[in-house]
């Protein structure tokens, strides 16, 4: 059991910093909660960097310390610190502050379990760790919005739980095991396997608001705190999208799962835009973008097991998309949640509106930046396993997301108008670590190809 463990350094100073955090709000000290949790998550980090290049299992093979949940980790714990930077902003002074420091640590915990996931029932605990955490964080200003917007969440996220985990007990019944590793196992069984993975599906699509489990994501990324949206938006997705990675690896290639996943990356992106095309509010054009985008992480999955691109154009993709992502909400947040807010920025505020800029362009995937080369790393992967259709029609949503966009960029630097951003320091402290992390990944990508 040592030697288990010592690989799971970084999980357990995560928990025991979710704990630390909690303790040092129930002493109604909420900055040193906050001092905590973000030395902690930084420790874990750092206690992550001694593992990549691992592959190996712990716990009979249940959890996996590999490249993909080691790259979670070296990308989910630093964007829940900035995650806390913005939600300083938000919570400071307010009744339970420090309480929303240790939930993000214990939603961040559930993510790292789900991108870690060798048993199907680290997929249930997953969901449920980071779910019953951003429940609480979604309904936390205690408005009528926040609340409703939580409650939609919860029964969503009830009901689609619920389905996958009926649909897992197929493939208890067909392999005997709860091991992902025992799936290949069930070849001779095609129906029970793509009843449990459409199972999987709607429990983590839910969570990674694929379309059609998306509903629940516009209201409560506009209910929520701002920077409860922007965590919503890149970790719990993230996660999820990494534990479907770590299922599809072990499917059986010819049971039809690569058709489901293309037809969800289709939906999602397409609607995903053409949604956020017709939003006023910035959060909802945001939520319909992270939709969007999650539709693209599905080219790479799609060609799990297939191609070596596969998993370095996920790490990629998701370490570009939680700076770009992060960093349009961190402006966000600076400015307004109307477009009509972000009017003149450009001129009022030069720098911030250069960094809005770069960041939504890079969601285009404009080059250089991180986003153009994360999505040109998916496009090769899937016209590597022969869904070249795939990548056009991604390709045409690149396009069109232009247009969406525009929509922000656009009245910032229009003539006639003014409007200025009332910069906390914590917003540009994300806002500068999210611009030099969109430069950097996308012009030394290679560090990410592993």
């Amino acid at each position: 059991m040592g030697p288990d463990l010592a690989l799971l350094t970084p999980e357990i100073a995560v928990l025991l910093t979710a704990i630390a955090a909690l303790i040092a709000e129930m002493l109604r000290r909420p900055r040193i909660s906050l001092v905590v949790a973000v030395i902690g998550l930084l420790v874990a980090t750092g206690l992550t960097l001694r593992l990549v290049g691992t592959d190996t299992t712990v716990f009979g093979g249940s959890f996996r310390v590999d490249t993909l949940s080691t790259w979670a980790k070296l990308i989910l714990l630093p964007a829940t610190v900035l995650s806390m930077l913005l939600a300083r902003v938000d919570v400071c002074g307010s009744a339970r502050e420090g309480t929303v420091y240790s939930l993000l640590c214990f939603a961040t915990f559930g993510a790292l379990v789900l991108a870690g996931a060798g048993d199907t029932m680290f997929l249930v605990l997953g969901t449920l760790l980071t779910g019953l955490a951003t429940f609480a964080l979604v309904a936390y200003p205690d408005t009528d919005p926040a609340t409703e917007a939580a409650m939609k969440f919860f029964v969503f996220a009830s009901v689609t739980t619920a389905v996958m985990i009926f649909g897992l007990s197929y493939w208890f019944g067909a392999s005997g095991s709860t091991l992902l590793a025992d799936l290949p196992g069930m070849d001779t069984m095609p129906m029970a396997v793509i009843l449990g993975f459409v199972a999987v599906v709607v429990g983590l699509g839910y969570k990674a608001s694929l379309v059609p489990f998306h509903f629940w994501a516009p209201d409560a990324y506009e209910g929520a705190p701002l920077s409860i949206a922007a965590y919503l938006s890149v970790v719990p997705k993230v996660g999820a999208l990494f534990a479907l990675t770590q299922v599809v690896r072990e499917l059986p290639a010819d049971s039809g799962w690569t058709a489901v996943i293309a037809g969800l990356a289709v939906l999602s992106m397409t609607y995903g835009y053409l949604a956020a095309l017709v939003q006023d509010n910035v959060i909802r054009l945001l939520a319909y973008s992270s939709i969007a985008q999650s539709g693209y992480f599905l080219l790479g999955i799609v060609a799990v097991g297939s191609s070596e691109l596969a998993l370095p154009s996920i790490i990629l993709f998701a370490a570009a998309y939680a700076a770009m992502n992060l960093g349009a909400f961190a402006v966000t947040a600076a400015t307004g949640r109307t477009l009509s807010g972000f009017g003149g920025l450009g001129r009022a505020r030069p720098l911030m509106g250069i960094a809005m800029v770069i960041f939504l362009l890079s969601l285009v995937g404009i080059p250089p930046l991180a986003g153009f080369v994360g999505k040109f790393m998916l496009f090769a992967a899937a016209i590597d396993v022969q869904f070249t259709w795939l990548a056009v029609v991604a390709i045409v949503n690149s396009v069109l997301s232009l247009a969406v966009y525009l929509r922000i960029i656009v009245p910032m630097y229009r003539r006639g108008e003014s409007a200025s951003a009332a910069t906390d320091p914590s917003h540009g402290i994300v806002v500068i670590t999210a611009f030099a992390a969109t430069l950097i990944i996308g012009l030394a990508a290679q560090l990410f190809i592993v």
